[in-house]
């Protein structure tokens, strides 16, 4: 599970899974280009944290590279943040009420 929330942990790979959450699959070259501030290595390597932790696939076609998103990986953050969804929810409901009183 601390693959999946190191690879999270950073803002470009987060940024990239939304890219495929976005269009589906991409080629790695396209990835590449919506990053122009980033050199290529670089993408490839946070490509490589991102397929380590299980949140993207690849397939090749000839000498192309796809990634997609592979959802299941994010279903670990899911169940660990479930953890704290019932203390935020205790927390409103408690302040939706604290308000209803405070209203004339």
């Amino acid at each position: 599970m601390s693959d999946v929330f190191a690879a999270i942990a950073d803002p470009t790979r987060r940024e990239i899974l939304e890219l495929l959450r976005r269009r589906g699959e991409l080629a790695a070259g396209d990835l590449v280009s919506r990053f122009p501030s980033i050199s290529q290595p670089a993408v490839s390597k946070h490509l490589r944290v991102l397929r380590r932790a299980r949140l993207c696939r690849v397939r090749t076609m000839g000498r192309r590279r796809y990634y997609r998103l592979e959802p299941r990986a994010l279903r670990e953050v899911d169940v660990w943040v479930e953890r704290y969804r019932e203390l935020w929810r205790s927390k409103l409901i408690a302040l939706k009420q604290f308000v209803e009183e405070v209203r004339p």
